[in-house]
């Protein structure tokens, strides 16, 4: 049986190459997925914990006695503690962000990862020195410098090598560095390189001296931490044993390896997420390609209907051809799945090359054997599967039978059992789904992920019924267009419903996993751009670009002298109790921020603000019960006193700039001398040149000059807080275009089998008169049928899909409404009906070359 069914594969090799190549782009997107993510999280997890193996113990503040505000340990405790037996080196850390600026002043490195930390060289005692030079007697082993010297001084500073490439800064430059404080100039002392906890891939890391990192991320005299390495023979849990002694009250000693266990796990955790989405895509491109193995060997097995039924006649029994069958499928999945698996190994190895980022670094290929076996066996059991179905429906069909040639369709019918469980499985997934979407609460999403999978199933098995009469829909327009190839291309789609459902199918899932994300990624940018870009009508926005930064009202004073700038920040104050609520107030300038934000008033008027009264949000005014004109209790802290309710106006409570009480910078500073300022608005008078190049420098020159400190325009405010779900939609479409490609190598081998079934047919029309070129056009005809019922399908599930999901976010997120993205679903579908007009190219042209006396030709 296995030589029979290798040689029938080898016979069958040209039609059986689509169904290798599906088996082989599934297996192989399977295999990239798997290894890229494995590869990247080990990458994660060893950058994350390297370094760690050199620290034998790590001293830190585990809790703030009374709870009180935390404040570091006692710089002179690392002195004591390099005292204990086995302590070879103590040295004190103190951390924090620090950003870095080039030559012209932008910001320097990838990503949020912009650190700085102290330099701590050992004095002849084996601890850190505590002069004003830090010592320099020693070194710091967690730094290794390849020019010039750690920071002894404290106008200088050390830059990682990357960073201090990427600025083309050498020993000896200034560099300008903002840390959340005043920015200042440094000189350059030395280049270095650390270890990856310390230092990520494409950030930054500055090292300053320590009383200089003590001033701008601590507090005088207090550390953040200090690093004890062992005397050799000392093991790390011994030596924290003798070390948990000598700490005061608060602190706690763990040892490196704990710590880099402890950071490996959350590195790694960040990558399984992605990992877990690309496996998700993966399988669902190999879904697709089931259907074409299933409609490839369907067709295959129709074909060869005589010769199965004379291998039966000659003795062999239904089991037998059936082995036979399933042992071709075994060895056309086994042989896809290696070239896939290698195909997919390539395919990991350049993606971790190019896609190396701060938060995902490139690392050594992984290729674990569960990988390697969970791969071939899905490819190879995907394509057994898809075959065993039309293996067990040629093994129903009587030899005699066979014989004599009749493999006329079944027609799928209204009262077949397939219709029968589509129509079940279709109407009980919608309920699940829409049960799901209005009234399943917490496990939602879950629930609908259960009715979607039965509503997908039930309707491919209705697709065969619903092909007929989605082609009677575009018959009349197919006869304007083109009256003879259309009528034929509409009567060869229809012949066949059930190889032309299985062909849309794959299109259909395809088209439905794009369409949804479509629809929740319009809905979610257009939230999004209500909830920020919407309130937003000034030029310019400064927020913070390292996590330290703190804006200040000197900030938006300095704002305020870039020429012709109207500037207010938004300035936040908690712990009021308002009329019997918690409220937060955001202090503005009333006479700007009307400029500055939208504010689509429901009553009263925004001139309120500057007569000491308040605005509020109408969803807070709503659910407190106020109203314009009405005089309200404040409290904060020993100060209290009333205010009242000057305006009303339209809010998101989700949105990230207009607040939900907005009063005047005078009215908080009664009860809060120092709020939290969020963000600084600044608008420009379009006399002095508005929004342009040289106001974006003088705002930014008015600003000090500070790295740490982000200036956005209109376009960027909109990048920063609605510019990843594009992104991310773009990952997500590149990925289902794998699918679109699988289900158009379904169509391309669907076509070319049934020009090989027709060709008596095709010869016939051809002695009739059709011309090759009306050959090549009704072959295309059908393929766009094809994919015009499928991607239409797909596009009506993916709504249908996305409108559900959509309801789940809506008791969370107020505001969000559901949005067609029609542009988008009409580009999916024009896609759909290029990559199937693309798959027929080969089997139209096969088609046209058919010659003309195969009409006349035996059976």
């Amino acid at each position: 049986m296995f030589r029979t069914a290798l040689r029938n594969v080898l016979a069958h090799k040209a039609r059986l190459l689509m169904t290798a190549l599906a088996v082989v782009l599934g297996v192989a997107f399977a295999t990239g997925s798997l290894v890229f993510s494995q590869t990247r999280s080990d990458a994660a997890a060893e950058q994350a914990s390297a370094g760690y193996d050199r620290i034998a113990v790590n001293v830190g503040v585990d809790a703030v006695p009374d709870g009180g505000a935390p404040t570091g340990l006692d710089e002179r405790l690392a002195s004591r503690l390099a005292r204990v037996p086995g302590v070879a080196h103590a040295a004190n850390r103190v951390d924090g962000s620090a950003a870095v600026a080039d030559r012209n002043g932008r910001l320097l490195g990838d990503g949020d990862s912009h650190r700085g930390s102290n330099y701590a060289p050992a004095d002849r005692h084996g601890t850190e020195g505590t002069d004003g030079t830090d010592g320099t007697d020693g070194t710091d082993p967690a730094y290794r410098f390849t020019a010039g010297h750690g920071p002894t001084h404290d106008d200088e500073i050390a830059l990682d090598a990357s960073t201090a490439a990427r600025g083309g800064y050498r020993v000896g430059d200034r560099v300008r560095v903002g840390t959340g404080q005043a920015a200042a100039t440094y000189r350059l002392s030395g280049v270095f390189r650390s270890d990856g906890h310390r230092l990520t891939d494409g950030g930054t890391l500055t090292l300053f001296t320590t009383r200089t990192a003590q001033r701008l991320f601590a507090t005088p005299g207090h550390v953040q931490s200090i690093e004890l390495t062992a005397e050799s023979g000392i093991s790390a849990p011994e030596l924290a044993e003798r070390v948990e002694k000598l700490l005061p009250k608060g602190a706690g000693a763990v040892t490196g390896a704990t710590l880099g266990r402890i950071q490996a796990n959350l590195a790694s955790s960040d990558q399984d997420t992605m990992g877990q989405i690309l496996l998700g895509f993966s399988l669902v491109a190999m879904f697709v390609a089931a259907f074409l193995i299933s409609n490839t060997f369907t067709m295959l097995i129709g074909r060869r209907t005589r010769e199965l039924a004379l291998l039966r006649l000659l003795g062999a029994s239904g089991r037998q051809v059936r082995r036979i069958l399933l042992a071709e499928s075994v060895l056309v999945g086994s042989v896809a799945s290696a070239l896939g698996l290698l195909i997919g190994t390539g395919v990991a190895a350049a993606l971790n090359r190019l896609l190396g980022t701060a938060s995902s670094p490139a690392g050594p290929l992984v290729l674990s054997p569960a990988t390697l076996l969970g791969t071939m066996l899905l490819g190879t059991a995907t394509t057994v599967v898809a075959a065993w179905l039309p293996a067990r429906r040629a093994m129903s069909i009587a030899p005699v039978t066979a014989l004599t040639g009749s493999d006329t369709p079944t027609p799928a019918t209204a009262r077949s059992p397939r219709t029968a469980v589509g129509t079940a499985l279709t109407g009980i997934g919608v309920l699940v789904v829409v049960y799901g979407a209005v009234g399943a609460g917490s496990d939602a999403r879950t629930v609908i992920g259960l009715g979607t999978l039965l509503a997908v199933v039930g309707v491919l098995g209705l697709i065969p019924l619903l092909a007929r009469p989605f082609v009677a829909v575009l018959r009349p327009l197919l006869l304007r267009i083109s009256p003879v190839q259309g009528v034929l291309a509409t009567r060869n789609t229809t012949r066949d419903p059930r190889r032309t459902g299985a062909t849309a199918a794959a299109l259909t899932v395809a088209l439905a996993l794009a369409s949804g994300l479509s629809v929740l990624g319009a809905s979610a940018s257009h939230y999004l751009e209500r909830a920020t870009t919407h309130d937003f009508t000034a030029d310019y926005l400064v927020k913070p670009a390292v996590d330290s930064a703190r804006l200040t009202a000197a900030n938006t004073k300095a704002a305020a002298g870039t020429p012709g700038a109207t500037v207010s920040g938004l300035n936040q104050s908690t712990g009021y109790v308002l009329g019997g609520s918690p409220a937060v107030l955001t202090g503005v300038d009333p006479t700007a921020v009307g400029r500055l934000m939208r504010y689509e008033l429901v009553g009263g008027s925004l001139d309120a603000l500057t007569r000491g009264r308040i605005a509020v949000a109408d969803y807070k005014a709503k659910e407190a019960g106020w109203h314009v004109g009405q005089s309200l209790p404040v409290r904060r802290g020993g100060k209290s006193g009333r205010v009242t309710v000057g305006a009303i106006y339209r809010a998101d409570p989700q949105s990230n700039l207009l607040p939900s009480i907005t009063a005047a910078d005078s009215l908080v500073a009664r009860y809060d001398e120092s709020p939290h300022t969020h963000v600084i608005l600044v608008a420009t008078d379009r006399t002095s040149g508005g929004a342009s190049p040289a106001t974006y420098s003088a705002l930014t020159h008015a600003l000090g000059d500070d790295p740490a400190l982000a200036v956005l325009d209109r376009s960027a405010v909109e990048d920063e807080y609605s510019g990843d779900i594009g992104d991310q939609l773009d990952i997500f479409y590149a990925l289902l275009t794998m699918a679109a490609l699988i289900a158009g190598l379904g169509v391309t081998n669907t076509l070319a089998l049934s020009v090989l079934e027709r060709q008596k047919e095709i010869g016939t029309l051809r002695a009739v008169g059709l011309a090759r070129a009306q050959v090549t056009r009704m072959i295309r005809w059908e393929a766009l049928i094809v994919g015009a019922f499928g991607a239409t399908l797909g596009t009506l599930l993916g709504i249908f899909l996305g409108w559900a999901l959509g309801r789940t976010l809506q008791d969370t997120v107020s505001g969000y409404t559901l949005v067609l993205p029609w542009g988008r679903l009409a580009a999916g579908i024009a896609l759909a009906m290029t990559i199937a007009l693309l798959a027929s190219l080969w089997p139209a042209r096969k088609a046209s070359r058919v010659a003309i006396t195969t009409a006349t030709s035996a059976a």
